[in-house]
């Protein structure tokens, strides 16, 4: 097969924009109740149909009195009645009159300030309860306005937003019970290695614990995806050839790991070439150089490395953008922040890298990043507590501690 970009295989940034640029959104959608949409993306735009919260608030637990004008210290006021939250106090507060609140009852009718509590003294006298201003009131009115949250008509999310717990709350807030979303990408993932045991298994010569699936799996439910069928087939073409036309029969998109490199067992490349299109092949990275990116009868595939790490972050930053692509919403990347380096760090220049490190805070507030033990594609160990993705260039070799360097922040926003 040709090697249309080069020995060196695709850049990632180029490899990324390639497959965006031949996706689009599936367009399906479905509604769902508020409750379930969490991490969804909105398939409409979404508006407060009244304004929230719809009355004034007292934002404070104390008095509302009548007028706006700020009173001084020692100013007197006749107790008439309390506004609670559900329960507001029926008339207009006159002048000289104060209405005890609570914290988001309704401001009565001719009050547009609050006393909090511990400005005043409350007092017994002839005339009944009254109160004194003891400490001075300030400007603060300590009311909220009746659009503090939302007026209506205001535009709550649009279009492609992915809703998160502030999105979620905000709606449910002003009144929103059920939402339309875009459906998922259906995921079909091909696992294929004579090699490979399903874990809990006698392991015979040569045999290894098959982890990709759950790896790869977990990956994408943490990032709000999922897997919807599986397979795991040995390296025979026959068998491959029937598994690759399954899941494409059945699913958005096909995933597999392994198989598409250039070793005497590798059919996945060959195979999705007769069912299909090989856009291209292998990625300038390390790790990820084997990787394989085309269609199969139309539905969009992409050959992940078989090595555990390289399947990981080629996932992370091909398969990702791609789901989120096809689910219809705006493209979140990881952040991206200089950090140094806490000790030295031994490689070899020639292929840009994306290694794995923790982010440590030293004791002046500096980010610096702690690159442990082996960096091995095949080594699980160097994902597990990795906070970064250190984003080292191809040209530089041995790196010094105190080095600078770009880092993928490997943690996704929590509102």
């Amino acid at each position: 097969m040709s090697e249309p970009f080069g020995p060196e295989g695709l850049p990632l940034d180029q490899a990324r924009a390639q497959i965006l640029e031949s996706l689009q959104p599936l367009g399906r959608c479905e509604a769902l109740p508020l409750a379930a949409c969490l991490g969804r993306i909105t398939a409409e735009r979404v508006l407060a149909a009244a304004a929230v919260p719809g009355f004034r608030a007292s934002i404070m637990d104390g008095y509302a009195i009548a007028g706006s004008e700020q009173p001084l210290v020692g100013a007197r006021w006749r107790l008439r009645g309390t506004s609670a939250a559900g329960a507001p106090y029926g008339s207009a507060v006159a002048a000289g009159e104060a209405v005890r609140i609570l914290t988001g009852a309704v401001v009565p009718t001719g009050s547009a300030r609050v006393l909090p509590q511990e400005l005043v003294q409350p007092l017994e006298l002839p005339q009944g309860p009254s109160l004194e201003l003891v400490r001075p009131a300030g400007p603060n009115p300590w009311i909220r306005g009746p659009e503090e949250e939302a007026a209506v008509g205001q535009e709550l999310v649009a279009v492609g937003c992915r809703l998160g717990a502030a999105e979620l709350g905000r709606l449910a807030s002003c009144g929103v019970q059920q939402l339309t979303v875009t459906k998922r990408p259906r995921l079909g993932l091909l696992i294929s290695g004579d090699e490979l045991l399903s874990p809990g298994l006698l392991r015979g010569p040569g045999q290894i614990w098959e982890s990709n699936s759950v790896l790869l799996a977990a990956l994408l439910e943490q990032l709000g995806y999922g897997v919807t069928q599986q397979r795991l087939v040995a390296d025979q073409p026959e068998p491959l050839r029937q598994a690759l036309r399954e899941l494409a029969a059945g699913c958005d998109l096909v995933v597999s790991t392994g198989g598409v490199s250039a070793g005497d067992s590798d059919w996945i490349r060959q195979l999705v070439g007769e069912l299909g299109e090989v856009s291209f092949w292998k990625l300038f990275l390390k790790p990820g150089r084997p990787f394989a990116w085309g269609e199969v009868a139309g539905v969009p595939f992409f050959g992940l490395p078989g090595n555990p790490v390289a399947a990981a972050i080629t996932a992370l930053q091909l398969l990702w953008p791609a789901l989120q692509r096809l689910e219809g919403g705006v493209i979140q990347v990881l952040p991206r922040l200089r950090v140094r380096l806490d000790q030295e760090l031994r490689r070899g220049a020639g292929r840009p890298e994306l290694a794995r490190a923790q982010l440590v805070v030293a004791a002046d507030g500096a980010l610096l990043a702690r690159v442990e033990g082996s960096q091995a594609s095949s080594r699980i160990g160097s994902l597990q507590g990795a906070d970064l993705l250190l984003e080292i260039p191809a040209e530089l070799g041995n790196l010094a501690a105190g080095t600078q360097l770009w880092a993928q922040l490997l943690r996704l926003p929590i509102f």
